[in-house]
């Protein structure tokens, strides 16, 4: 029996009874609590579903087909339109060179004195005095050397001399004596003496005084070797032969030294004299006019060092050109006070070259061919013609022109070589920096200056 708890068993209502009855297509079941049904209606959605998704892509495809095809349009019509217009070029007035060109040569610097000191005398080093990187003053001891043979051979001179004076003193008295003895029997009356006495007699006397003229003349050789020897012993102490610095120092104490300077045999010192100081520039045939004459200022730069930048001048050139090279040897000296340079250095020498009157242009404008340089210009009515041109300077990033080309004329940059003589093109005037430069304004460092150079 159903107890009170559980509800009695319900009964399909007849609305329940007449679907089943009225849709036997449908299912209708009951798994766990849950009703799952199928309806006709639910095919019909998604096939109207799929139907509109279908309308839109078709919808979208075509809408990008005509934005395409306006937009081919719009390309084309450009595309015709500027094949139809002048090609646009980049022009440069061209004009005079009013301010020199600087000129930046590579140069090495050299010492203003630069020797290597040998020993003048056989011997050992007792002691030497100074090393390397030490500045030194003209007549400075260096280094001492001890001279045992020298030493014995100068006290042996000196004895020799002594011993030749001693022989002068003989001869003198026995000159003396001879010549008493002469006078007496010269003025004997006649007959007293015979004439062969009075013959030896005088025969001694001149005799006495030939071997007085030879002990003479031997003192006068012993002390000219005592001399020599007395002036080598002053190498014993070698000095600096001028104010200058001690570069290389290949001595010790106890060496065994050996006079002269041959191949085989081992210098002591080798020094240089750094202030003033040198520097050799190789300039081309095309400035080598320019920097013939001395005086003319000039700019050393060097890299890693105080100051970085120094002033010297032209001393000397060598007014002939290198015939492998086409360069002339121009030498610079600088003051070098401080030190701040020393010889063998790797620097770059600025000049400023006159100005010649030449055109300037930039190196943009010029074309290289097998027949030389050529500019392209553009005249009133926008057309291109060619020049071949004369380089007089090339800095670079500008050109000096000797021919070809005059002061006002457009000249292109960067023609490109699609571009014919007689062709028309639509010139637009370059802003290059480089055309406007002023060199006086450049960075200190960068270029050789007037008011720079004007201070040394």
């Amino acid at each position: 029996m159903p107890t009170h708890d559980e509800d009695p068993p319900r009964e399909p209502s007849p609305a329940e009874n007449r679907k089943h009855s009225e849709y036997p297509d449908e299912t209708s079941r009951h798994e766990g609590g849950v009703s799952i049904e199928f309806s006709a209606d639910t095919g019909r959605r998604a096939k109207r579903m799929v139907g509109i998704a279908a309308a839109l892509l078709v919808a979208c495809f075509l809408l990008v087909l005509i934005v395409r095809h306006f937009h081919d349009a719009d390309v084309a019509g450009a595309g015709l339109a500027a094949s139809s217009q002048p090609p646009r070029v980049d022009v440069v007035i061209a004009k005079s060179a009013t301010v020199g060109q600087d000129l930046v040569l590579p140069g090495e610097t050299a010492a203003w004195y630069e020797t290597t000191i040998y020993a003048r005398v056989n011997g050992y080093v007792a002691k030497w005095l100074v090393d390397i990187g030490d500045h030194v003053k003209k007549g400075q001891t260096l280094a001492i050397i001890e001279t045992p043979e020298l030493d014995a051979e100068l006290a042996a001179s000196r004895a020799q001399l002594e011993a030749s004076e001693a022989q002068v003193q003989a001869r003198k008295s026995d000159a003396e004596f001879t010549k008493t003895t002469n006078d007496r029997w010269r003025d004997s009356p006649q007959g007293v003496v015979s004439d062969q006495e009075r013959d030896s007699k005088k025969a001694e006397y001149q005799g006495a005084r030939a071997r007085l003229s030879a002990a003479i003349a031997q003192v006068a050789l012993d002390k000219s070797k005592v001399d020599q020897y007395s002036a080598l012993t002053e190498f014993k102490q070698v000095k600096a032969p001028f104010d200058g610095t001690i570069t290389e120092r290949k001595i010790d104490v106890g060496n065994l030294v050996t006079a002269g300077s041959a191949s085989t045999t081992t210098p002591l010192y080798r020094m240089a004299q750094t202030d003033p100081l040198r520097v050799f520039v190789d300039v081309p045939q095309s400035a080598s006019g320019d920097l013939m004459r001395a005086g003319i200022p000039a700019e050393i730069r060097a890299d890693g060092t105080r100051g970085g930048t120094f002033l010297g001048s032209v001393a000397r050139t060598a007014e002939s050109l290198n015939p492998q090279a086409r360069t002339m040897k121009v030498e610079v000296d600088m003051p070098n006070a401080d030190h701040a340079l020393v010889p063998g250095m790797y620097v770059k020498v600025a000049f400023r070259l006159p100005p010649r009157g030449l055109v300037e242009v930039p190196a943009a404008a010029l074309l290289f061919h097998a027949d030389g340089p050529e500019v392209a210009r553009v005249d009133g009515s926008g057309k291109v013609s060619f020049a071949r041109v004369t380089i007089a300077r090339d800095d670079g990033s500008m050109v000096e022109l000797a021919t070809g080309a005059e002061p006002g004329e457009k000249l292109v940059l960067n023609i490109s070589s699609q571009i014919a003589a007689g062709q028309k093109v639509a010139a637009h005037e370059s802003q290059e920096p480089a055309l406007a430069r002023d060199r006086s304004a450049a960075p200190s460092g960068a270029t050789v200056t007037d008011s720079s150079l004007a201070k040394r």
